[in-house]
């Protein structure tokens, strides 16, 4: 089994995303992470330009790569499922540890150490640490909130309470690098390619 993660890794592409809705245009976790990334990046810098922050942008990018490879071994679980009852939120967070020491257990020892943590935050992470995850799960629900606004804009109804939701559940973060990127460049994804131009 050793030395297969990356090849696993590229199966991302085959996980499709947001399986309870209908979809306009299909979207798997590999192009998902991509934008997760780019978008914990941006978070980041917003917060040291204008926040006053001393974030590391480049490992907060780095564990949006990584935030859902887990995905490759248990699907993408939809989240009114995910998050029905608590019993259920616990049994797959263990499902997700599981799978995270299965990836892991595919690359060679003497670089799990480097890798592991990269997959999930671990207890006993730094403060530091825990704080880019969280920059990570605004930008994980950025993203989705950007499907929800692609989506609309297509004319999906289907995505509209999701939409609501997330920008809601953004909001509540009280993260100010979120309340800006919402304000300066959300607007822009509700416009045409010639108004982007």
């Amino acid at each position: 089994m050793q030395n297969q993660f990356y090849a696993m890794l590229s199966r991302m592409k085959l996980i499709n995303r947001w399986g309870l809705m209908r979809n306009v245009r299909s979207e798997n976790i590999s192009e998902h992470s991509l934008e997760t990334a780019m978008l914990a990046h941006c978070l980041s810098v917003i917060r040291n330009t204008y926040f006053g922050g001393n974030v590391n942008a480049e490992r907060c990018a780095l564990l949006g790569i990584y935030h859902d490879v887990t995905e490759i071994i248990t699907g993408d679980l939809p989240t009114p499922v995910k998050y029905y009852n608590p019993e259920i939120r616990t049994a797959y967070k263990e499902v997700e540890e599981t799978a995270k020491n299965k990836l892991v257990s595919m690359l060679p020892e003497e670089m799990q150490g480097e890798i592991s943590p990269l997959l999930s935050p671990s207890e006993d992470c730094s403060a530091e640490e825990k704080e880019l995850w969280r920059i990570v799960k605004a930008a994980d629900k950025l993203s989705a909130l950007i499907k929800c606004i692609e989506e609309r804009m297509t004319g999906n109804s289907d995505f509209l309470s999701a939409e609501k939701s997330t920008a809601d559940s953004l909001c509540q973060m009280h993260m100010p690098e979120v309340d800006y990127f919402m304000e300066n460049f959300l607007p822009s994804y509700d416009h045409t390619l010639d108004e982007q131009t």
